[in-house]
């Protein structure tokens, strides 16, 4: 089982077996803002912090059996003592959490988290039901949004969906255009469907694109920087001569909605074609327009 979900199931364990799922995020943020390697990461959801994550973990182990669910609650099928599951410094922490926050109703407890971690509170629906003024300013001043237009690029290798949403959101990204040849990935998160739904729900357009991507088959053996080279010179002369109308369609989203952001699997830039594609978009007459690599 994965570490991680065994912080769950001692989350559920120390909570009397059954707890809201609203409270089950809010217990897991405050918990995981006190580890040195967070086990999940969170996004700014319609009611505060939010674990893509965690959520698909404990709908796995409903599937499983190990847990129940019903429309407001998670709770442990059996409830049993897990605590020598995890390390004792998780241990730790857990009974810290619970002690000190899980009594709290649930109202006090999100307006907790919003008080304490306003960039998880961004989206959220409730927010002047249960802040003042000033801690709604403390909500809306979380991110510096900037407005201006621009292209960007981006790569989720290494970042967890959460982080990788994060990451757009900080950007101020209106329009994620995913580059991909084929929008499938074993990394959880990053399958077109997931992917499109998660940026949905945190305010993020999402576009498929797969014309101006490169195929996978092309990739296999590429090892030397010359193997790149000619991948990528290919890339040049072939798909983005022929994907001019998709890419004046990237460049109108740029004028429409101001800052767009295209998406593929590399970390590195200069590893993946999207940088020779906002190049060539960005060569149509666009003079001024920045190009920035998150």
């Amino acid at each position: 089982m994965y570490y991680r979900r065994k912080i769950l199931l001692n989350l559920l364990s120390r909570c009397g077996g059954e707890i809201e799922k609203l409270k089950l995020q809010k217990l897991l943020l405050i918990f995981c803002s006190q580890q040195k390697k967070p086990a999940y990461h969170f996004v700014p959801y319609k009611y505060g912090c939010f674990s893509f994550q965690a959520n698909a973990d404990l709908c796995a182990m409903y599937k499983t059996g190990l847990v129940k669910a019903s429309e407001t609650t998670w709770s442990l099928k059996n409830d049993c003592s897990l605590k020598e599951t995890i390390l004792p410094e998780d241990a730790g922490r857990l009974e810290r959490v619970c002690s000190s926050y899980a009594k709290m109703d649930t109202p006090e407890l999100i307006k907790h988290t919003y008080v304490a971690y306003p960039f998880y509170a961004l989206n959220s629906t409730i927010v002047r039901q249960l802040l003042n003024k000033g801690q709604q300013a403390a909500v809306a001043n979380a991110i510096k949004r900037d407005e201006s237009a621009g292209l960007f690029t981006i790569g989720y290798e290494g970042k967890s969906l959460e982080g990788f949403l994060n990451t757009l959101l900080r950007a101020n990204i209106k329009t994620l255009c995913d580059v991909r040849k084929n929008a499938y990935s074993m990394k959880y998160g990053f399958s077109k469907t997931t992917l499109s739904n998660a940026c949905e729900n945190v305010g993020i357009k999402y576009l498929h694109m797969p014309a101006v991507g490169i195929d996978s088959s092309e990739r296999k053996g590429l090892k030397t920087p010359a193997d790149y080279s000619g991948l990528f010179a290919k890339y040049k002369t072939g798909v983005l001569l022929r994907t001019k109308p998709e890419q004046n369609r990237i460049l109108d989203l740029i004028h429409s909605e101001k800052r767009v952001a295209l998406m593929c699997y590399e970390a590195a830039p200069s590893m993946c074609h999207r940088s020779y594609l906002a190049e060539s978009i960005l060569s149509s007459g666009t003079a001024g327009l920045p190009l920035v690599h998150l």
